[in-house]
């Protein structure tokens, strides 16, 4: 009989020292976490908060605690939504907001909203207070009084959110958008109010050149009558003698050839 030689399996005896080892580098490492400038965090252990943190390297528990992190920087969160106006036309609006949270709230913060607090309590809070505000105002009255919808609206939302134990420092309106048929009413309407501007100007125009030909007239009048009351007898006599003494000047010194009858011509001078 041929011999058959056993498989020899390859010895295995490293591999656990391995594992050992990089168990222990990774717990090493999990060992500790570090916050960066601008954040705080909070130390979950099973679950269950243990702690917050401020800026710095900080221990944990190895695969035991996890962290969760937040910035304490303002931060700007654009909110699209849509309200009614006082007239019932549907206004969209575009909403920029900055806020923040303190360090020393974020363990309250975090049990009370969770890390998702902008999504699960601000944005529902200015949509909310949206609608309220847009709600006082007629729609063509929205952009002449935009300033003074977002002061409302932050007056607002300031308080509410401070309840929340969240900051919010500005909110400002950069867009709003109206239906198209309310845009053509309001292109309309303007258009109708230039007409009727540019009516009442013409009419003011031919107003006042009516009333400037009045003024003439009165005046021309005044003056004729004024120049009737000077006129008397003496002027008229007056001006007869510069009329004849005119005539005089002008003879050449040479009597008439002809005579009218049997008188003589001549010259009267009084």
């Amino acid at each position: 009989m041929r011999n058959v030689n056993p498989v020899q399996v390859p010895s295995l005896w490293w591999v656990f020292p391995l594992a050992i080892i990089i168990f222990v580098v990774i717990a090493a490492f999990d060992s500790y976490f570090t916050v960066s400038a601008g954040n705080v965090a909070v130390k979950l252990r099973f679950g269950k908060l243990v702690g917050a943190y401020g800026e710095g390297i900080h221990c944990k528990m190895p695969f035991v605690d996890t962290v969760e992190k937040f910035s304490v920087r303002i931060k700007k969160d654009s909110f699209n939504t849509e309200a009614f106006s006082k007239d019932l036309q549907t206004v969209g609006l575009t909403l920029a907001v900055n806020h923040r949270i303190l360090s020393n709230t974020v363990e309250s913060i975090y049990r009370n909203l969770g890390p998702e607090y902008t999504n699960t309590i601000l944005k529902p809070m200015v949509e909310e207070w949206t609608k309220a505000v847009i709600a006082k105002y007629s729609a063509d009255s929205l952009i002449a009084n935009r300033v003074e919808v977002a002061r409302e609206l932050n007056e607002i939302l300031k308080a509410k959110m401070a309840e929340k134990e969240v900051i919010v420092s500005d909110i400002a309106i950069t867009n709003f958008e109206f239906s198209k048929q309310f845009l053509k009413a309001v292109e309309e309407k303007q258009i109708a109010e230039q007409e009727a501007k540019r009516a009442t100007n013409l009419v003011e125009k031919v107003k006042k050149e009516a009333e400037q030909k009045i003024l003439q007239a009165e005046a021309e009048a005044k003056s004729l009558r004024l120049q009737r009351e000077v006129v008397s007898d003496n002027l008229i006599k007056l001006r007869q003698v510069e009329a004849q003494l005119k005539a005089i000047d002008k003879w050449d010194g040479r009597m008439p050839t002809y005579m009218a009858g049997n008188q003589m011509p001549f010259v009267m001078v009084k």
